[in-house]
């Protein structure tokens, strides 16, 4: 979803509509709602309590209703649903554009889709079919096929007539694909030099055919890489075969970016990106309480490593006070390695070939910080608790837990992601308990030795 408004302005916008809710001024609500483009819509309804967000939608107009359906959240969109009539969901979406109707008929009832899909004429049903076929995050799932191509044998003057007599071309198009009578993608068109090129020179002549084309099953993360580096605006979409299939254009990848980086945020806390922060009270205590669960049996993993040194622990108070100091210096190391290697993966500039390097560098950041702040940590247990020996310990378990945090921040998203393992939801579980148990282990293992 892209809102384009200042924090500041959507906040006065929902705190103006929160308060004409209040106040039962339901006409000036629906002015309010219906002045405004339906991704801030989509956003409002987001920010609102179930009641009102059921108040606020009757008041959507009927004609806005399926655009702002693809701009909001798919949990807030699944409960949206539920409660239209099937007459009124097909209404919603007519006029979609096809990449957008295909994300939503993957949320409406079977008994729509096929109302949806006879009520499409051949060409508009096919061009669905043909985006349905791939996954929605994939390259094929984010085109549009409605496109313009031109032959390469044709001049500049007859595009120009062509598109004239057309009436229009769609939205947000910046270039014009040139495809021979097979429809083989030979290269793009720029309108910038439709204009001011001579009319005379063919297509052929002025057409670029550096524009490079995207296969239907590049991954969407891929695809908003691509966009990044050439700064694109729109990219065609080729078959293996080189026939033209569609084009992407830099909105769909904005939300791409966007889905991307909620996905980054949420799952390291273990929650969907796609969740309703309105959603009543047992869905999301059972969605939370998964995590919670795994994190209190890796918990219970640390606590049974305590357990091990009991008497250690009994004998040497100072160790049990030490303790939250080593794992936390290492929780906190091992998440500055994960995130950066979970976002090198997501980028593509982490692979086999480079992990090596990583390792090494992390492992060296880590050693020159764990002398570093180990060394302040073994002057303060010193003149704490007036002993060299717990001193020593410390500096020692807080080197070997940070070495650790290091090794587990860039084996443990390698590792995940070879297994099919979304690396930003359980990396951050498993790189904690590491350094938990790495660094009780070593604290109250090397203060059995040392100080016993």
């Amino acid at each position: 979803m892209v809102d384009q408004r200042t924090p500041a302005k959507k906040m006065s916008r929902l705190a103006t509509l929160q308060r004409a809710l209040e106040q039962g001024t339901g006409r000036q609500v629906h002015r309010l709602v219906n002045s405004m483009h339906p991704a801030e819509v989509a956003s409002l309804l987001e920010s609102l309590p179930p009641a009102q967000r059921e108040l606020v939608w009757d008041l959507v107009d009927p004609e806005l209703e399926g655009d702002v359906l693809v701009e909001v959240n798919e949990e807030v969109r699944s409960d949206l649903i539920r409660e239209m009539e099937t007459e009124e969901l097909v209404a919603a979406t007519e006029g979609l554009e096809v990449d957008d109707l295909a994300d939503l008929l993957a949320d409406l009832p079977e008994a729509v889709n096929q109302r949806v899909l006879r009520s499409m004429d051949s060409q508009d049903r096919e061009r669905l079919t043909a985006v349905l076929g791939y996954d929605a995050d994939t390259a094929g799932g984010l085109m549009n096929t409605d496109t313009v191509s031109v032959r390469p044998d044709v001049t500049l003057e007859t595009v120009l007539r062509y598109l004239r007599m057309r009436g229009e071309i769609p939205e947000k198009t910046d270039s014009l694909f040139v495809v021979n009578r097979h429809d083989r993608y030979l290269g793009a068109l720029s309108l910038t030099h439709l204009l001011i090129e001579d009319p005379e020179r063919t297509v052929g002549e002025v057409m670029s055919a550096e524009a490079e084309a995207i296969a239907p099953e590049t991954p969407a993360s891929q695809v908003a890489s691509l966009f990044q580096d050439r700064d694109l605006l729109s990219a065609p979409v080729v078959s293996h075969d080189g026939r033209l299939l569609g084009r992407i254009t830099v909105d769909d990848v904005v939300d791409v970016i966007r889905d991307e980086a909620d996905h980054s945020v949420m799952s390291m806390a273990g929650l969907d990106e796609d969740a309703d922060m309105f959603a009543a009270v047992v869905p999301s205590a059972r969605r939370r309480g998964v995590w919670l669960g795994i994190n209190l049996a890796t918990a219970f993993l640390a606590a049974w490593v305590v357990g091990l040194f009991e008497t250690t622990i009994q004998n040497i108070v100072a160790l049990a006070v030490l303790m939250p100091i080593v794992a936390s210096m290492g929780g906190v190391a091992a998440t500055q390695t994960l995130t950066l290697i979970v976002r090198g993966l997501a980028l593509g500039q982490v692979e086999r070939t480079n992990a090596r390097w990583l390792m090494t560098k992390e492992i060296a950041v880590a050693l020159l910080n764990g002398f570093a702040w180990a060394t302040v940590v073994a002057i303060v247990a010193m003149l704490w608790f007036r002993s060299w020996r717990i001193a020593g310990v410390i500096f020692a378990a807080m080197v070997v837990n940070l070495v650790a945090a290091a090794l587990a921040g860039v084996t443990v998203p390698l590792l995940l992601k070879r297994m099919g393992v979304d690396p930003a939801v359980a990396g951050g579980v498993i790189v904690t308990t590491v350094t938990d148990v790495v660094g009780f282990a070593s604290l109250l293992g090397l203060g059995t030795l040392v100080l016993m």
